[in-house]
């Protein structure tokens, strides 16, 4: 992560023994830290690898299967409790709903597994994503869980299957954070599926350039660890041959 490579560097200047490659170490870790914590420069990485925002309207037709893939939907801040909150990516299955609601989808695929114990006792992100979605009013023979994917590559394996099996031939909407999109996509059609996306979740946005956005910002940094991790998960995935 950028924060680690920072980390890295201003670490290795104590150790280096030249005064140049001091001052060389000390400079990569002062930019990456400035770099990765500006707010513009950080939306602006955003808007250029995520997917273009669409509108319910944007869809033509009626989707047979709105496919949402999990990852951060829900919160499991406490298991004290009967109820769960909703993770920073409850958009993805919010915006199902709402694609379901104006009969743009006709089901819905979650697709992804939870921790073990999590499994064990009921309480994996599908499946109350799905309590959610039953107690909004969709009914339960409309919500089809896929809980043994544990990663990108495996929600797209997996789901193939139950589509290919249950609905095949039909048309398909494919439902994750837009700066997941990219990699999503290639995963599912390396797997021989014709798919649409639906990009939800955004991190980047129509901002005009302001003075304050050069003032550091510690969110940035966070934000910038998600666009950064993708950029390697899907070159990774490039290269073993996934997407």
């Amino acid at each position: 992560m950028p924060l680690c490579i920072s980390l890295f560097f201003i670490g290795m200047a104590f150790f280096a023994k030249v005064q140049c490659r001091r001052r060389l170490y000390l400079l990569i870790g002062f930019l990456t830290l400035v770099i990765t914590s500006n707010q513009f420069l950080v939306t602006q990485a955003f808007n250029f690898w995520e997917f273009k925002p669409k509108s319910t309207t944007d869809l033509v037709g009626t989707y047979d299967v709105g496919v949402v893939l999990t990852g951060g939907m829900i919160n499991w801040s406490t298991l004290k409790t009967d109820h769960v909150g909703m993770g920073n990516s409850g958009d993805r299955f919010v915006q199902a709903f709402t694609l379901y609601k104006n009969q743009k989808i006709r089901k819905i695929l979650i697709s992804g597994a939870s921790p073990r114990k999590l499994a064990q006792i009921g309480r994996g992100e599908g499946k109350e994503a799905k309590k959610f979605l039953v107690a909004w009013g969709v009914p339960e023979e409309d919500i089809i869980l896929e809980e043994a994917a544990r990663n990108t590559r495996e929600n797209a394996f997996y789901t193939e299957k139950i589509l290919s099996d249950q609905f095949p031939g039909q048309r398909y909407l494919l439902l994750t954070s837009s700066f997941h999109m990219k990699r999503s996509l290639a995963c599912f059609e390396k797997v021989g599926l014709n798919i649409d996306t639906y990009p939800v979740d955004f991190y980047g946005g129509d901002y005009t350039f302001k003075w304050d956005f050069w003032i550091p910002e510690p969110d940035a940094i966070a934000s910038f660890n998600l666009v950064w991790r993708e950029w390697v998960g899907f070159w990774v995935y490039k290269l073993m041959g996934y997407c």
